[in-house]
């Protein structure tokens, strides 16, 4: 379930959100993951807007799980809330408690956007440490909202690269994308004009290789995660767009 989660900037740089509001209090996505003809894990993100230390904030709450005979052989129970910035998306606040077949992992990050500081609290290892961010840092989930707010297609050809400033797992990290431009796809809800990327991976005890996560945002006022693809050394797993809710505007279909 954390595949929901997993050149030249070309997003707008004056930390400032973009004109075309992309979400908004009270939406809700889900997914289901497939492996194969396998319906396998279930995900959601639920966006709400939150008061944090006297400020107003969004918070995106994950949850991924593993669903029927394969909770059987693999379980997971995942769970991510990040809390961002209305205005310039960046994270104030994020946590990991994860379950993955008995791999655990319960942090807690604060984000110090002037200090360019990091303060983790690994709660399991029960230790804290202070790491210094890249400028315009992005956690694991406030990113995805980064990239559906600021990536802008005007400035981008296809097949160029960009750069997202990650920090995951108590380290920075440059996620590349590649804009791999306009593609139609099928869906339970109609065909659907999306943008698509694809994000620079490694091969690992997972993944294929390079190019192994594709992902597909609506190509409309929203900007949804539609459908996210992984090859794995084994098969693929994919992640589909099953209900949603609280969208800015009508999810763009096409009758053709």
């Amino acid at each position: 379930s954390s595949l929901i989660f997993s050149c030249n900037l070309i997003f707008s740089q004056n930390n400032d959100i973009s004109s075309i509001n992309r979400f908004e209090n009270g939406e809700l996505l889900e997914y289901r993951l497939h492996y194969g003809i396998f319906n396998t894990s279930y995900a959601s993100l639920n966006l709400k807007k939150v008061t944090l230390e006297n400020n107003s904030v969004y918070h995106a709450a994950g949850y991924g799980t593993t669903t029927g005979l394969a909770r059987l052989f693999f379980k997971v129970e995942d769970y991510y809330d990040s809390y961002f910035d209305t205005n310039t998306i960046a994270p104030i606040l994020f946590k990991r408690n994860i379950d993955e077949g008995g791999y655990t992992k319960n942090l807690e990050i604060v984000f110090d956007q002037e200090k360019q500081t990091a303060y983790i609290n690994n709660i399991k290892e029960q230790s804290k440490k202070e790491v210094k961010t890249e400028s315009n840092s992005q956690d694991l989930i406030s990113s995805l909202y980064y990239l559906r707010t600021f990536f802008a297609t005007e400035d981008i050809k296809e097949n160029e690269y960009f750069n997202i400033n990650m920090f995951y797992d108590s380290k920075n990290r440059f996620f590349k994308l590649q804009y791999l431009g306009k593609e139609v796809i099928k869906t339970k809800f109609g065909k659907i004009e999306c943008l698509k990327f694809k994000p620079t991976t490694k091969r690992s005890r997972i993944f294929r290789g390079e190019g192994s996560i594709t992902i597909w945002l609506s190509n409309d006022q929203n900007r949804v995660p539609v459908r996210l693809q992984a090859d794995l050394l084994i098969g693929s797993i994919k992640a589909d767009l099953n209900n949603f809710d609280g969208l800015v505007a009508p999810l763009l279909t096409k009758t053709d």
